[in-house]
């Protein structure tokens, strides 16, 4: 009796363990944040059969958030069903069907697996966010950050699921841009990693893996890359069209560095840099630039205000 008591033990125990070692299959998402991030991620989640509510601060957001998701898929059906425009009408009707709205995070993550915030870039406005969401989201429910510069760890840390907590960094426009950046800290659990991994895979991305660090891949090479364009032009090396024009012909860039900077936002990549420099403030690759500093101070921002390095029409 003794024996077969111990034998059920082992075999219960050995099925638990199976059980926990099991990656999660996302099914239901939350996306925390309407804007042209959070709608985008929110529209190919949707797209790809999973049920997502979109949530953020009012409904006037989210009907623009909506309006923007169905413009968009407009676009991909056009290319996606050239021939086929009954197949692509039906496409985008799915699509619409798995997305709802909210104002109401709380209430939403009681039966979600995944929850993706992308809301402003504020460490003390995303902690305070997921230590809210953590009292009331499923305990098997997954946390990840879309933040392009800040730590995943330390936004981890705001919770009590540290190992159900992630970085998925995805690049604008969603719906266009293949890749997709899988942040592991070191309390991230395998699980959850390889999790993450499949749910970027089956919206219809490339997953790569990076540790936390500051930038992760793109932007960690990116963000130095456009700063020492603004230094070579500080110092009256070249202008900053040369500049553009040598990084489009002699490296194949779609942009010059001077010309993504306007459609990032001056104001972003100033963010991006002061944070890493207070990181790392021996680091030369951080060092603020005096010009970019004055750009932001006179709301010159770049494209979406009409004037950065370049002035738009």
């Amino acid at each position: 009796m003794a024996f077969a008591t111990r034998r059920f033990v082992r075999a219960a125990s050995s099925a638990a363990a199976t059980a926990a070692a099991k990656k999660l299959i996302v099914k239901h998402v939350t996306v925390i944040g309407g804007g042209l991030m959070g709608a985008g991620i929110a529209q190919v989640a949707a797209a790809s059969g999973h049920t997502v509510v979109l949530v953020d601060q009012s409904d006037e957001i989210l009907k623009k958030s909506t309006k923007g998701i169905e413009e968009s898929l407009k676009r991909v059906t056009k290319k996606k069903f050239a021939d086929k425009p009954e197949a692509g009408a039906e496409f985008i009707e799915k699509t619409l069907k798995n997305l709802t709205t909210s104002t109401d995070a709380v209430a939403v993550v009681h039966s979600t697996d995944l929850v993706i915030e992308a809301i402003v870039e504020n460490q003390e406005i995303k902690n305070e966010l997921f230590k809210r969401l953590d009292k009331f989201a499923p305990e098997h429910t997954i946390f990840a950050s879309n933040t392009s510069s800040l730590q995943i760890t330390q936004l981890a840390n705001s919770t009590t699921r540290q190992d159900r907590f992630g970085g998925l960094h995805f690049f604008n426009p969603v719906p266009m841009m293949k890749l997709v950046e899988v942040i592991k800290t070191p309390m991230t659990s395998q699980k959850t990693f390889e999790s993450l991994v499949d749910f970027s895979k089956a919206v219809g991305k490339s997953p790569v893996s990076c540790k936390d660090t500051p930038g992760f891949i793109v932007n960690r090479l990116l963000v130095p890359y456009m700063m020492e364009a603004v230094r070579l032009f500080e110092r009256g090396d070249a202008s900053k069209e040369d500049i553009d024009v040598a990084m489009k012909l002699g490296a194949g860039y779609p942009m010059g560095p001077f010309e993504l900077l306007d459609y990032v936002g001056l104001d972003t990549s100033k963010y991006i840099i002061d944070g890493w420099h207070s990181l790392e403030p021996n680091n030369p690759l951080f060092a603020p630039s005096p010009l970019l500093d004055k750009l932001v101070e006179e709301k010159k921002l770049g494209k979406k205000t009409g004037e950065g390095f370049y002035k738009y029409k």
